[in-house]
């Protein structure tokens, strides 16, 4: 226990204490009746005490009246020196004691309710500087200060896969560093540092890196931090986190999650006196107010920078905005690289495979995939990480742990492995396809079964055939079950919603469409903004080519399923063998798959 714990229960057990004595004090003084010596000596003389006790100037006892006992008390008088042989005489019992304690209860009961009094007014005001203290100080920043021997130990070392981005902080650093250098020539640093980018690819590991690498304070808050139920308290903490910052200058404000704090001014409800509009306004007076010689940058991160409000986004404040990006397969290594620096590997593990199976992978998600790939290990008791370990991690994180508990009948299994093998079969015959890497029967998270694509390198541009392959892929697996069982099943209804979408966004947004054109006939998905976005939605386009555009979706659909369906029949027996070793062996690997379609 801490110390003062210690100190609150040793005055809580004292007050506890001191209640008990002076309640048993009152409750003693209350039960004895005080009468006169004269009337105790009339009472003894009747026969009714029944027991006394003698101290050196007060009698004490209990005498009878109507068959009642009753607590007496008396002072006693020295002179009275027959009073032991009366009461031997009228057989009443007894006893002395001495007078030790009688001052306490006298101090006590003079002075205990006001050492009572002093006490809780005592604890009662440490309750308000202790625990009351954040009650008292609304407007004061909550951001955590690191510097010195808790400063941030996190340089560009540890950071990977976005070397742009590090080269663009880096003029941050040498400002910090050597201000004059920048100075003499009259260039001004910028005032902010917007970093965006979809969540997990390493902002504020960046703003971390940023401070160790400067070696300067650095603070650190979260947007939601700032806003309060109290009106005004935001807008306090904002102004004192500024303060802060001027005093430990030159240094770093990092504020995390800034679209909590820095969204678009007027949703649709409320009014300037909205609680997040007094603080966005008074951030947007701070960051254009500050001298810039100060050295005193801030740094916001945030994964919507469509929500923020353009006085925000403006030069003089932050007047420099900094994508941070889904690592490519070369930055994908390089983070699998620093991630696994105290993981012991197998001489099999191959950085640059792996990176090669993970497309779309940011830097959280590997990190991830290297430590399930490290507990997968452990749980089988191996002494390193091998590759085998790294490929089951991937499929975990793709798509799921593997339910091998769940009893399937055979029936339901051939209709997955004949669905499978048509998405797999599809995939092999097209040309301009992802490879593909593995068919498993064995079921992860929602799926049965799976069919495992992946892009021999990153790709950020894609054709109209691609999109057309990626439809037919996706309609394999359902062609399949027609051809094979006449029939179909619920199986393919992700299928279908994957390839409803794709072909949608071809017509609609892609301008892949030879009727309707080069349009644009919707705004690019994306979460509606209350007041930006909601209120000012318009009708794109008519109600007929609403209904072309329906048509032209059919259209794909219906053309891919076709073009499927011919190949599948045509090469029906290799998709019966393939099917068949499915059900087999349950996983088929790709150098297995490519065999048995050259083979049949």
């Amino acid at each position: 226990m801490k110390k003062n714990e210690i100190r609150s229960l040793i005055s809580w057990v004292l007050i506890f204490f001191l209640i008990f004595l002076f309640f048993r004090g009152i409750r003693d003084m209350q039960a004895e009746k005080e009468i006169l010596y004269s009337d105790f000596k009339t009472l003894l003389r009747e026969g009714k005490v029944v027991e006394v006790k003698l101290k050196s100037d007060t009698i004490s006892g209990k005498y009878k009246e109507n068959s009642k006992l009753i607590n007496f008390k008396t002072y006693r008088i020295p002179e009275d020196s027959k009073l032991v042989d009366e009461l031997e005489y009228y057989n009443v019992k007894f006893t002395a004691t001495a007078d030790r304690g009688s001052w306490f209860w006298s101090v006590l009961l003079n002075f205990g309710p006001v050492i009572l009094i002093f006490l809780l007014w005592y604890l009662w005001t440490k309750q308000l500087q202790s625990g009351g203290k954040q009650a008292m100080m609304f407007g004061k920043s909550r951001a955590r200060l690191y510097t010195g021997k808790n400063k941030s130990d996190v340089t560009f070392k540890d950071v990977a896969g976005c070397d742009e981005v590090k080269e663009e902080l880096q003029e941050i650093i040498d400002f910090l560093k050597d201000p004059k250098k920048f100075q003499r020539l009259g260039g001004k640093i910028p005032k902010g540092v917007l970093l965006y980018g979809p969540p997990g690819t390493g902002k504020t590991l960046l703003a971390k890196a940023v401070a160790g690498e400067a070696g300067v304070p650095f603070f650190s808050a979260s947007g939601s931090e700032f806003v309060e139920m109290f009106v005004g308290v935001g807008a306090s903490r904002v102004r004192d986190l500024f303060e802060q910052g001027r005093k430990y200058a030159p240094c770093l404000l990092f504020i995390d999650e800034l679209d909590a704090v820095g969204r678009h001014r007027f949703a649709g409800i409320g009014g300037g006196h909205d609680e997040r509009e007094q603080t966005l306004n008074q951030l947007l007076v701070e960051l254009d107010g500050f001298d810039t010689t100060e050295g005193v940058i801030l740094i916001g991160a945030t994964n919507r920078p469509d929500v923020l409000d353009p006085a925000l986004l403006r030069p003089g404040r932050f007047d420099r905005h900094i994508v941070v990006p889904v690592p490519d397969i070369k930055g994908r290594e390089e983070i699998l690289r620093v991630h696994t620096r105290k993981v012991k590997l197998a001489d099999d593990v191959n950085l640059s495979i792996i990176a090669q199976r993970t497309p779309g992978f940011v830097g959280a998600d590997l990190a991830n995939l290297v430590n399930e790939a490290a507990l997968l290990a452990a749980r089988k008791n191996k002494d390193a990480v091998d590759m085998s370990d790294f490929d089951e991690a991937i499929e975990k994180v793709m798509a799921g742990p593997a339910r091998k508990s769940r009893v399937i009948s055979e029936r339901e299994k051939k209709i997955i492995a004949y669905h499978e093998a048509g998405h797999a079969l599809v995939a092999k015959l097209t040309p301009g396809c992802d490879p593909v890497h593995k068919i498993s029967l064995i079921p992860r998270g929602p799926a049965l079964g799976y069919t495992l694509q992946l892009p021999a390198e990153d790709k950020y541009i894609i054709s109209k055939q691609e999109l057309l392959n990626k439809i037919s892929v996706l309609l394999g697996g359902r062609t399949a079950e027609r051809i094979v069982f006449n029939d179909i099943t619920t199986g393919a209804q992700n299928d279908l919603s994957k390839a409803t979408e794709i072909a949608t966004k071809m017509v609609t947004e892609y301008g892949m469409s030879e009727k309707i054109g080069p349009l644009t006939l919707r705004k690019r998905e994306e979460e509606i903004f209350l007041g930006r976005d909601y209120l000012t939605r318009e009708k794109m386009y008519s109600e007929a080519t609403a209904k072309l555009i329906d048509e032209e979706i059919k259209s794909i659909i219906e053309n891919c399923e076709k073009r499927v369906e011919g190949l599948l029949s045509e090469n029906i027996n290799k998709l019966h063998a393939l099917a068949k070793r499915v059900i087999e062996k349950e996983v088929l690997e790709a150098q297995e798959i490519d065999e048995i379609i050259k083979t049949n």
